[in-house]
């Protein structure tokens, strides 16, 4: 049995979707009186909260499980939840003896009575809920937080196993990200991230239209919230009205994560997706021409089923024309109970991450030029790094080009005396004075 007041340690693996998720378990579990640590040597009870996205996803998950069931042996209890434990509670529980506990991607609100020792193994949930909104308990700085807008997912991508782990698309209500939205504000929010598993589909279920623009333009209102940040927007739903929200809110970043995944019509048919080379195109024309500025993040898969020489060439032709300032390139995975993985016409592991790593240098050329571009200028940059972790008046940030965890950062120094400043979570200006090929180096500039 689990002590009833515990120290609990959870550790994420996956997407910032995963990490709002965690801040919501451990939100539940400090209000039921435990408390939250941030180190496991800390705990007493381990919770990590598990990806089942892509194949080297759902290894890392099961890693970070083992890793940390050496500590079983001071005592300590695991618990396994999220994506993977949803698909394979099963196999984990036949498999990973070492984990005191198994729940889904549903069962947030019995995770206190787990750590409690009420339950043992759960049983896994049958039923699809809304959103939950409940409150969340900050296991990352402040400054920047994600506000996940919608749950599940309604496409039909022969690739992707998350319909079939989260159930069907469900948005939150206005009213409700307003309000949640108010609250990161009032804990010192300055940068906003709007995420879903496709955030450019919100509304359409309880609204009966897409509503992101009107959300967008409410969440701009908020005081205190400086920056908001667009993430996941599938190219086909990035509408007029949207852009033009984009292109007028000072608030919203001229930035946005649009996940084409490829620029072959075919390979686009095969993966189930409902663009076109055409529609992708027009999307990334329409946004450019409203904001010059965009900067526009996706991700690219290599190697999907059937995926010929000439349509590989064509993806990196696409690259090399630096409509994306961004990307994140990917080998194909195959994940168990997708279409995808039954195709026939596998493409060889080798041949994937050969054709991976020259799509890559294309882009690591196209980012080095963007950023030269911005060698002398001025830019906003907002500190993520810690007081405590910078080093000889060296910090770290990002610039409004620039996503959480998945782009480059600013490194820069400060003036003599303002050494000792706490930075972190400000926004200040930074003069660039070098480029590589992701990140920047520059200087602040007093203000």
């Amino acid at each position: 049995m689990f002590q009833t007041m515990s120290r609990v340690y959870i550790s994420t693996v996956g997407c910032l979707k995963n990490e709002e998720d965690s801040e919501r378990v451990a939100g539940l579990l400090s209000a039921g009186g435990h408390e939250i640590v941030f180190s496991p040597e800390e705990a007493e009870v381990l919770v990590v909260n598990t990806c089942a996205f892509i194949e080297d996803a759902q290894r890392e998950s099961i890693d970070e499980l083992l890793s940390l069931a050496e500590y079983r042996e001071d005592g300590k209890k695991l618990i396994a939840m999220g994506c993977l434990t949803q698909l394979y509670a099963d196999e984990l529980a036949e498999s990973l003896p070492e984990v005191d506990a198994i729940l889904g991607v549903n069962e947030h609100a019995a995770i206190a009575d787990v750590v409690n020792g009420i339950e043992g193994r759960s049983v896994l949930t049958d039923g699809v809920p809304g959103i939950a909104m409940t409150e969340r308990y900050a296991l990352t700085p402040r400054h920047s937080a994600t506000l996940k807008i919608a749950e599940g997912c309604s496409n039909s991508c022969t690739y992707c196993i998350i319909p079939k782990i989260r159930g069907p698309y469900r948005s939150a209500p206005k009213e409700a990200l307003v309000a949640e939205a108010e609250k990161l504000a009032s804990e010192g929010c300055k940068e906003l991230v709007v995420i879903a598993q496709d955030t450019s589909l919100y509304g359409i279920d309880i609204y009966g239209r897409l509503c992101l623009p009107e959300l967008l333009r409410e969440l701009c209102a908020v005081e205190g919230i400086e920056w908001i940040r667009l993430l996941y927007c599938y190219d086909e739903r990035v509408t007029d009205e949207l852009i033009e929200a984009m292109a007028s809110e000072p608030k919203i970043l001229h930035y946005i994560d649009m996940p084409i995944q490829h620029i072959s019509g075919a390979v686009l048919g095969r993966m189930g997706r409902a663009s076109s080379p055409g529609g992708i195109r027009d999307t990334l024309a329409r946004l450019h021409t409203a904001m010059p500025d965009i900067t526009v993040r996706s991700s690219l898969i290599t190697g999907f089923p059937g995926e010929t020489e000439e349509e590989f060439e064509e993806l990196c032709e696409f690259v090399g024309e630096g409509l994306i300032a961004r990307v994140g390139i990917f080998t194909f995975s195959p994940v168990a109970g997708t279409p995808a993985a039954a195709m026939d016409d596998q493409v060889q592991a080798g041949t994937s991450e050969a054709r991976r790593a020259e799509l890559m240098e294309i882009a690591r050329g196209n980012s080095l030029a963007a950023n030269e571009a911005f060698v002398g200028s001025i830019m906003d940059v907002i500190v993520d790094e810690p007081e405590a972790e910078a080093e000889n008046g060296i910090w770290l940030g990002r610039t409004k080009k620039d996503a959480p965890e998945v782009d480059g950062a600013v490194i820069f120094s400060v003036p003599a005396g303002s050494a000792e400043r706490d930075l972190s979570g400000h926004i200040i200006k930074v003069r660039i004075d070098d480029a590589m090929d992701y990140d920047l180096v520059g200087v602040m500039i007093e203000q």
